[in-house]
């Protein structure tokens, strides 16, 4: 039968012990670095895909300020025709590769036109505006639902506009 002071002498040993305790350090530190990790791939990748959507309202932006005529404010004309073109042209851009998907959906694109009166050469001037509307999804949103976030998907609007220097 174990006395008493035995298991003293074993329980003050165990104490003393520090064998493991890296092991607990890091399974404490673990989820914390996870979340660290994630949010900064997050990061790279949020500004990566904005970069892509900016790219893509751009390319647009320029494509229906060449197609369209320098003379659409004098005739009353309109851009609206030209919505599905600008779309695939958004979509194109914003496309990414097998290795780095955007996430983003092309929620909508809408041209505009505006002409304005005394500020340029020419007057009134054609000014064409894009504006599109884009959702971009976190593919590591599991990961901040361990920090008690539900952020999984984010909309956002971006529009780029160019004088018309036509055909």
């Amino acid at each position: 039968m174990l006395h008493l002071s035995t298991y003293k002498k074993f329980f003050k040993r165990f104490r003393a012990d520090e064998r493991g305790a890296a092991l607990v350090e890091f399974a404490i530190m673990l989820p914390m670095m996870l979340l660290l990790f994630a949010v900064v791939i997050e990061g790279g990748r949020l500004m990566w895909s904005y970069q892509a959507v900016n790219a893509g309202v751009r390319d647009a932006t320029r494509y229906l300020a060449r197609v369209t005529s320098s003379e659409i404010c004098a005739d009353g004309g309109s851009v609206a025709g030209y919505t599905s073109d600008l779309e695939n042209i958004v979509r194109q851009t914003i496309g990414g590769t097998s290795i780095f998907p955007t996430n983003i959906t092309v929620d909508s694109v809408t041209p505009s036109l505006n002409c304005v009166a005394g500020t340029y050469r020419v007057s009134p001037a054609p000014v064409v505006q894009i504006t599109a509307t884009m959702t971009i999804e976190f593919p590591f949103s599991g990961l901040f639902g361990l920090n008690g976030s539900s952020l999984s998907t984010m909309t956002k609007t971006v529009a780029d506009q160019s004088r018309v220097f036509g055909t």
